[in-house]
C-alpha cells in the first residue's frame, strides 16, 4: 500500500457537487493499493499514520501527531498512486488492485485508524471526487508499507 499524506487547515471532499466528507485540522490522506498488499500493510500504514509525528509543538518543531492534537483524517482512495509513467506518456495502472480486492483493504485501513481513536472521514470508493484542502506548511509526505 502507498499513502500520499498531506497536513491540513482544512479540507473536503466532493462527488457530483455534493460535500461526503470534510475535517478541520489534519492530515488528507490518499490511498492506493497493490496487488500483493494485506491486512497486514493497511495495519502497518494506520500505526504509522496515526503515530506520525508532523503537528509542531509549543517550541515549533514536529513532535505531535494527529492523536496529539486531536486532529482529523479525511482518507480518499486512489488508484492513480500505483501509475506507472516509465513508459510513454500515458500511465499505466497495472500495479493497481482491482476493486474487488483494493476496497476491502481500503476499508480496513480506515476501521483501523477509527479503532486508534482517529476521526475518519472518506471519499466514496470508485467515484469521480473533487478534493479541497489548505495544505498546511506545506507538508506532504509519501510511505509504503513495503
Amino acid at each position: 500500500m502507498r499513502i500520499v499524506v498531506q497536513r491540513s487547515k482544512e479540507a473536503r471532499v466532493s462527488v457530483d457537487g455534493e460535500t461526503v466528507g470534510k475535517i478541520e485540522r489534519g492530515l488528507v490522506v490518499l490511498v492506493g493499493v497493490t496487488h500483493e498488499d494485506t491486512e497486514q500493510d493497511a495495519r502497518y500504514l494506520a500505526e504509522k499514520l496515526a503515530g506520525l509525528r508532523i503537528f509542531e509543538d509549543g517550541e515549533g518543531k514536529m513532535n505531535l501527531s494527529v492523536l496529539d492534537t486531536g486532529g482529523e483524517v479525511l482518507s480518499v482512495s486512489q488508484f492513480t498512486l500505483y501509475g506507472d509513467v516509465r513508459k510513454g506518456k500515458r500511465p499505466n495502472f497495472m500495479a493497481a488492485a482491482r476493486p474487488e480486492q483494493a476496497e476491502p483493504l481500503y476499508e480496513r485501513f480506515n476501521e483501523l485508524l477509527l479503532a486508534q481513536g482517529v476521526h475518519v472521514e472518506t471519499g466514496v470508493f470508485g467515484a469521480m471526487m473533487d478534493v479541497q484542502l489548505t495544505n498546511w506548511g506545506p507538508v506532504t509526505l509519501v510511505i509504503e508499507s513495503r
